[in-house]
């Protein structure tokens, strides 16, 4: 029997965003790759860089609508993957799955807060 490919659509070409999005959505990532690379390493340098940029605008004198909307532009981004977090470890179950999903929420707080 042969194991669906993570990312391949239905076609057998790569899911490109969608394929990403989905493939967390739906809990075929290893939870610790979702935890640690995806949300921890790759969402806090969105945010860093997010937060700079807004940093950058509001020295440059620019609205403060657009320095916020430039800060809280990844918080969506951030949603989905403290809920992928979240589904994911519903199916793992234990207790590393219940410490990362305490992790997944005290990170989306930090984030928004900061």
């Amino acid at each position: 029997m042969n194991a669906p490919k993570l990312l391949e659509g239905e076609d057998g070409k790569a899911g490109g965003a969608a394929g990403f999005f989905r493939s967390r959505w739906q809990g075929m990532v290893p939870l610790d790759r979702l935890f640690w690379r995806d949300l921890v390493v790759v969402g806090s340098a969105i945010n860093l860089a997010s937060s700079v940029a807004a940093l950058i605008l509001l020295g440059l004198k620019l609205s403060l609508a657009l320095v916020l909307a430039v800060h809280f532009a990844p918080v969506p981004y951030n949603i989905f993957l403290t809920f992928a977090v979240w589904r994911t470890t519903e199916k793992t179950g234990g207790a590393k799955a219940w410490m990362m999903t305490l992790g997944a929420t005290l990170w989306l707080i930090l984030v928004v807060v900061v």
